[in-house]
């Protein structure tokens, strides 16, 4: 017999079960990081290939990219012109010190480019969906990093077009 544990955020050591019989998988999270096409597009990112995530000065935005896990998914939404979730990314380091300061209070997580959204996906799109009411990009506009709900996820993928 076979026994699945799901491990969230959770402060479960998964030592602690026998390894005989049992798989421990990480629960993945999901967020949305905001840029201006204008300072960081999504084909810039892509042709970069990975970059850091720095630039935060909000609290609330901070403490998401320290909850970020490696292997967690990104939605990349391009700001102030477009208003479109464009591409997904990928964390591929978390949380470290922001090289472009000094502040220990300031950290970047690595993201790297998984894919374009081949329909993009409207903030008009999302506003006029009551399935999004909740959603960090709606009921906090201006935080730069957000957290995406699996059932948010799911419906970004659809109405993207995302296989």
């Amino acid at each position: 017999m076979l026994s699945v544990f799901i491990i969230g955020e959770s402060n479960i050591n998964p030592s602690l079960f026998p390894t005989f019989g049992a798989l421990i998988l990480k629960a993945m999270n999901y967020w949305l990081v905001k840029s201006e096409p204008f300072k960081y597009s999504w084909d810039q990112f892509v042709n970069d290939g990975q970059t850091f995530w720095d630039g935060v000065r909000n609290y609330a935005a901070r403490n998401n990219l320290r909850d970020m896990k490696k292997g967690d998914q990104v939605l990349y939404y391009h700001s102030n012109e477009g208003l479109a979730i464009v591409g997904i990314a990928e964390v591929v380091t978390e949380a470290y010190q922001d090289p472009t300061t000094d502040d220990t209070n300031w950290v970047v997580v690595d993201l790297k480019p998984v894919k374009a959204v081949p329909n993009p996906v409207t903030l008009a799109q999302i506003k006029a969906d009551p399935a999004f009411a909740t959603m960090d990009l709606i009921r906090l506009g201006r935080l730069s990093v957000g957290r995406v709900t699996p059932e948010e996820w799911k419906k970004i993928m659809q109405l993207g077009g995302v296989k």
